[in-house]
């Protein structure tokens, strides 16, 4: 009988050690988090008026205030998710454990999109608020496209080279930015605010139930944000507690800036006027309708130089957004880990910033030739981003079926049971509305419906060839948080 080997004295033994995902650095608090999440969706209150106007027209108030409580219900749910699940990723977390690694990826995926069109969108909408210091900027569209994507170019460059970004930079940006539009919701109701022409404005002007449903849909554009704070989920000292209170803070401070904003526009000018003079800038418009003189002179630089700063922010977190989205799904093996190499010199993510970069500035291009690219770029923004939300519901739902017992820090309450699990009913409203409303999109707007399309179908093609190389599975199912496929 052979004898089996014993280690001598001396012998090493070799044992192989487990590969660990790197972690991030826990350092943020409430007031970074609520300050990232308000920089990304304080950002897009200066173009989404003028871009859901662009379809619902009278009716822009109104699909605001709908959108908005869409808008509540995701961001309920992603406080669930994300005091559950403290890790980067935000919908792509959540539908990896909740159903599989596949569908991790396809919400990775879609939410990759958002941020792309994020940064095109965010560049897009600066040249028109710097038109006030130089015309052109604002009135030629092949000038402030050729602008947006030199405004991309740079800071490509600059998140390759890895300029840190802080978060009292941040804060400071949303406190002004806050400040601002608050200020200018008082003073336009007091000057501008007339309920009798609004409801004239609102009724004269009110949409096709088609428009009516497509501008509930890019309404969604007005409330980014929530997945910047979920991607920090990872950097944020104790998130179960942090996370949903800074979601909290935005909800109440989002609301009440829109619904002012909103009704004071169309108390300021025309449905019409909003849609087409000051559709890129349409704070800006408000600002030039005060009727006295002197605010209105010291409000247009402001606005000016504050929107640019914000949008320069915005279309800055949209790059870093990127980078973060693809260190955690390259982590978990849900794409191809060249995207998340980082550079051996300035140990940034150099590739993903590059790649996802330039295909933001393909996204531009249309500027030069069509007439209709900022409504196209809020479709298509609106496709990736309400999938990205589907999955984000049915998540949920799905881990309250199949893990009861997981530990949730913050509870959706409002539940009804079903065989003994509690299902939350804003989940499933959200997860019907989102569901709706993306199917429409995808029914009636052919660029997005083709673009979007095309975009999953390659990230499918993608990530099966990787999958397949790699060894691994098309799908497989974490069994406790923070698990992968190693």
């Amino acid at each position: 009988m052979q004898e089996s080997y014993r280690p001598k004295p001396g012998d090493k033994i070799f044992r192989p050690r487990r590969i660990r995902r790197p972690r991030l650095r826990r350092v943020l608090g409430v007031a970074a988090l609520f300050s990232a999440g308000y920089g990304n969706v304080g950002s897009s209150i200066y173009y989404a008026l003028g871009i859901v106007a662009l379809i619902a027209l009278g009716a822009t108030p109104i699909v605001l205030g709908i959108a908005g409580i869409l808008f509540i219900f995701t961001a309920l749910t992603y406080a669930e998710g994300t005091a559950m699940l403290p890790e980067a990723g935000g919908s792509a977390s959540f539908s990896r454990h909740g159903f599989n690694d596949i569908a991790g990826f396809i919400a990775g995926w879609a939410l990759m999109l958002s941020y792309i069109v994020t940064i095109s969108i965010s560049a897009y909408t600066i040249p028109p608020y710097l038109g006030f210091f130089w015309e052109p900027f604002k009135a030629d569209p092949m000038l402030g496209t050729a602008v947006s994507m030199g405004i991309v170019l740079l800071l490509m460059m600059i998140n390759v080279i890895g300029v840190k970004e802080t978060s009292l930079v941040n804060i400071g940006a949303a406190v002004l930015d806050i400040t601002t539009q608050v200020t200018l919701v008082v003073i336009g109701f007091i000057l501008l605010f007339n309920p009798p022409v609004l409801f004239h404005r609102i009724i004269d002007n009110w949409p096709s139930t088609e428009n009516l449903i497509f501008g509930i849909a890019l309404a969604s554009i007005a409330y980014t944000g929530i997945e910047t704070m979920s991607q920090m989920a990872e950097e944020t000292r104790q998130p179960e507690k942090r996370v949903p209170r800074a979601l909290i803070m935005m909800i109440v401070a989002v609301l009440v800036i829109f619904a002012g904003i909103s009704l004071v526009s169309l108390s300021a000018m025309s449905p019409q006027e909003l849609a087409t003079d000051w559709a890129r800038d349409p704070i800006a418009g408000i600002a030039a309708k005060l009727p006295i003189a002197v605010l209105s002179e010291v409000l247009k630089p402001l606005i000016a130089i504050l929107a640019g700063t914000i949008l320069l922010i915005a279309t800055n977190a949209g790059l870093m957004g990127i980078s973060r989205l693809a260190f955690s799904m390259g982590g978990h093996r849900l794409q191809p880990m060249a995207l998340s190499r980082v550079h051996p010199r300035f140990k940034t993510p150099y590739v993903s910033i590059i790649v996802f970069g330039i295909i933001a500035l393909i996204i531009l291009t249309p500027g030069f030739f069509t007439t209709n690219t900022f409504a196209n770029m809020g479709a298509l923004y609106a496709f990736g981003s309400l999938l990205a939300f589907m999955f984000a519901h049915a998540s949920i739902i799905s881990l309250r079926v199949r893990q009861p017992g997981l530990e949730r820090p913050f509870k959706l309450g409002w539940n009804i049971r079903v065989k003994g699990r509690e299902i939350p009913v804003s989940a499933i409203i959200g997860l019907l509305a989102t569901a709706g409303i993306w199917v429409i999109i995808l029914i009636t707007q052919p660029y997005s419906r083709w673009i979007g399309i095309g975009w999953m179908i390659v990230g499918l093609i993608i990530y099966a060839i990787y999958r397949w190389k790699s060894g691994l599975p098309l799908s497989h199912v974490p069994k406790k948080p923070g698990e992968g496929v190693l």
